[in-house]
C-alpha cells in the first residue's frame, strides 16, 4: 500500500557511527542485509517489531531512527517586535502573550544571550596537582582527601564507576578537589560535555535537551586546537573543530591523527560553512582581498594564535605574499565569533574573520575566502554512552536541520555523516 506520508530515517548514519556494516546489523536484528538496505534507502518501512529491534541494537530510541516527513512545517501568525532591518527568512523566538503570538527577531546581540550557569556543586577542599591517582591505597585526611592519592572519596567512586582503569580520564594529571553536591547525582551522570567555538553547538545543546528532558548538555567554548587537546586530556566527550591542512588539502583529520596518538576516534560532520571577511554594510572600503586590508590600513578583528580563523588569515596573507608582520599593528584580538561582528558594528574594527551566518545575523557584508568543514570528534570509548548517543542522534532530526539551514552559510547535506575513523 502506498503511503501518504513519507517516513525518513537516520539508520545509516547511526549504524556507520557505531562501525557496523549492514550485515552486522542484520545479524543482530534477525533480518537480511537487503532488508536493512531497503529501510536505509526508504524503499520500505519496517514493522513495529523490527523498529524496536533496530533501536535496541543501535542503543537508541525508535524516534531517533524514524520520523514522519511532513510536506511542510506548520505556520502561525505572529506580531513582530521592533526590527530596523529586513527580517525576511530570519530567525525569531516565539511566545504567547495573552491571545497573541509575539515574534522576537534573533538578530545581532539578540541572537545570543549571556547566562549564569547553575552550579552542580561547591568545592570544599582542594589539593596540589597530581599526575597519577593511586585509588584505595592510602588513608583519608580529615578534609576528605586521601593523603597519598589526594583524590576525593566521592570522585573516586564516580570515576571508577564511569571510567575503568586505562580510559582517557585516568591518563592525565588533574587538580583534585572535594565537591559538595548541589544537584542530583543521577542527573550529573546523564551529561554530555562538548567543547567548540561555533555558536551552533549551544543551539544544538538546547535542542537536544528539549527532545531528551533527562539529558544535560554542558557546552564549553574553545577554539579548535584547545577543544581537541581538552578531548585528549579526558575533559570532554566531544570536540568541535574546523582546521584546514593546506599540505594534504584535508580538514581536521591530520590534526586529530597527530593529537590522538594511541586513541581511537570517529569524526562526524556537523556541516560545511563559509569563512571569510566581515565588513560593514555596503563594504565602504571596497575590500576584495586580505591584502587590501594592509593597503587601506584597516583594523582587523581576529582570534588568538592557533585558532582556525587566525590560521585562515595567515594562510591567505601568505598566498598573496604579504608578511603577517604587516598585519600585526592593525590586528585586534577578540574571543569569539560574536565579538568579531560586534567590533565591526561598533566601529572598533574595519573588518574581521568569521562566517557567513554570523555576517547575516549582524547585518554585515561578507567576502568569502574558504569553505570549511566543521567536524565533531568523539573518542570511540564514549560512543556507547547514552548521553553521547542522544546528542549525536539529534543531528538527524528534521527540525534541528531546519534550524541550521535558516542560519545561512551552512551546507547541511552531509550533517551527521561519519567522515573518518582514526
Amino acid at each position: 500500500m502506498k503511503q501518504d506520508i513519507n517516513i525518513s530515517n537516520n539508520l545509516k548514519a547511526i549504524r556507520n557511527r557505531l562501525g557496523m556494516s549492514q550485515q552486522d546489523l542484520a545479524n543482530i536484528v534477525g533480518v537480511t542485509r537487503q532488508s536493512i538496505a531497503a529501510v536505509e534507502t526508504g524503499q520500505c518501512a519496517p514493522s513495529v517489531a523490527i523498529s524496536l529491534r533496530l533501536a535496541k541494537a543501535l542503543g537508541c530510541q525508535v524516534e531517533d531512527l524514524f520520523w514522519l516527513e511532513e510536506e511542510d512545517l506548520p505556520k502561525i501568525e505572529a506580531i513582530l517586535v521592533n526590527s530596523a532591518r529586513n527580517i525576511q527568512r530570519s530567525q525569531v523566538s516565539l511566545a504567547r502573550i495573552g491571545d497573541r503570538w509575539i515574534a522576537y527577531p534573533l538578530l545581532g546581540r539578540d541572537a545570543f544571550r549571556i547566562e549564569m550557569i547553575p552550579s552542580n556543586g561547591e568545592v570544599v577542599a582542594a589539593s596540589d596537582p597530581v599526575v597519577e591517582s593511586d585509588v584505595g591505597a592510602s588513608a583519608v585526611r580529615g578534609d576528605g582527601l586521601s593523603s597519598k592519592s589526594k583524590l576525593p572519596l566521592a570522585s573516586t567512586k564516580v570515576r571508577n564507576e564511569r571510567h575503568p582503569p586505562g580510559k582517557a580520564q585516568n591518563q592525565t594529571g588533574t587538580n583534585k578537589v572535594l565537591v559538595r553536591l548541589l544537584d542530583d547525582i543521577d542527573k550529573l551522570h546523564n551529561t554530555v560535555v562538548i567543547a567548540g567555538c561555533t555558536p551552533v553547538l549551544s543551539l544544538l545543546a538546547r535542542a537536544t535537551e528539549r527532545w531528551h528532558p533527562q539529558l544535560r548538555v554542558h557546552y564549553r567554548f574553545a577554539h579548535s586546537m584547545p577543544a581537541l587537546h581538552s578531548l585528549c586530556r579526558g575533559e570532554v566527550h566531544i570536540a568541535g573543530m574546523h582546521l584546514y591542512d593546506p599540505q594534504t588539502g584535508e580538514h581536521n583529520i591530520p590534526f586529530v591523527r597527530k593529537a590522538l596518538t594511541g586513541k581511537d576516534a570517529v569524526l562526524i560532520t556537523l556541516g560545511v560553512w563559509q569563512e571569510g571577511l566581515l565588513v560593514p554594510p555596503g563594504n565602504p572600503m571596497k575590500v576584495k582581498t586580505v591584502s587590501d586590508l594592509i593597503e587601506f590600513g584597516a583594523t582587523v578583528a581576529t582570534h588568538e594564535v592557533g585558532s582556525a580563523n587566525r590560521m585562515l588569515l595567515e594562510r591567505k596573507l601568505q598566498e598573496e605574499r604579504v608578511p603577517f608582520e604587516a598585519m600585526k599593528r592593525l590586528n585586534r584580538i577578540v574571543h569569539n565569533h560574536q565579538e568579531v561582528a560586534l567590533s565591526i558594528v561598533s566601529g572598533i574594527a574595519d573588518a574581521g574573520i568569521s562566517t557567513a551566518s554570523i555576517a547575516a545575523t549582524f547585518g554585515l557584508g561578507f567576502i568569502p575566502l574558504h569553505s570549511a568543514r566543521y567536524d565533531l570528534v568523539i573518542l570511540k570509548e564514549y560512543l556507547q554512552e547514552a548521553p553521547v548517543q542522544q546528542f549525536l542522534n539529534i543531528l538527524g532530526n528534521r527540525l534541528v536541520r531546519s534550524q541550521l539551514q535558516i542560519l545561512g552559510g551552512y551546507d547541511i547535506s552531509k550533517t551527521g555523516e561519519v567522515v573518518a575513523n582514526i
